[in-house]
């Protein structure tokens, strides 16, 4: 029993490879992402003279980019680092993240809802940029449907600290040391 319990141990941790891959794929995403930072960039460039609420528009699909840009670095980062293996060349590097490392799941499930937030407030930021635009337009369903979804992921995100929250006191009142002062 010893050589095949070794066996299968073995194949389970080298099965955390098969993630590499994936990361390789959100790099690949990656360019594609500043590729479209790049047309959508020289679009708010050539339409620099058009109206306020157009370049406004233009500006938070920027932004919008970014944002979802350093999601996918950190998911690629953390997630590499949590599940596959350490990245050694960034260990003396100085341009290396300050929490790269350092972000555990826990951790990273709360940058995840942060920068879904983020990205979730700029889409409700366009609608109401239209909206200021058209008086006359109705909120309609689909700016509705933006609200409940951005709302989940607020209360989402709260929920998701409170429990770290607690979490975190339970494992300092196990191990008696001083829990933590809040959230």
């Amino acid at each position: 029993m010893g050589k095949i319990s070794l066996a299968v141990e073995r194949t389970i941790f080298w099965s955390r490879w098969l993630l590499a891959p994936l990361y390789l794929g959100l790099i690949g995403i990656l360019a594609v992402i500043a590729y479209k930072f790049v047309l959508e960039f020289v679009k708010l460039i050539a339409n620099i003279n058009n109206e306020e609420h157009v370049f406004i528009v233009d500006l938070l699909a920027l932004l919008d980019l970014v944002l979802l840009a350093n999601l996918i670095l950190i998911v690629l980062f953390a997630g590499y680092e949590n599940f596959v293996s350490k990245i050694e060349v960034a260990a003396k590097s100085v341009d290396r993240p300050y929490w790269m490392g350092t972000v555990d799941f826990s951790g990273l499930k709360i940058k995840l809802i942060g920068s879904l937030v983020a990205i979730s407030v700029i889409e409700l930021l366009k609608d109401f940029v239209g909206l200021s635009v058209d008086l006359d337009a109705k909120v309609g369903d689909g700016i509705i449907w933006r609200i409940v979804i951005h709302l989940t992921f607020v209360v989402s995100g709260v929920l998701f600290a409170v429990m770290d929250w607690i979490s975190d006191s339970r494992v300092a009142r196990t191990q008696g040391r001083k829990e933590p002062s809040g959230i």
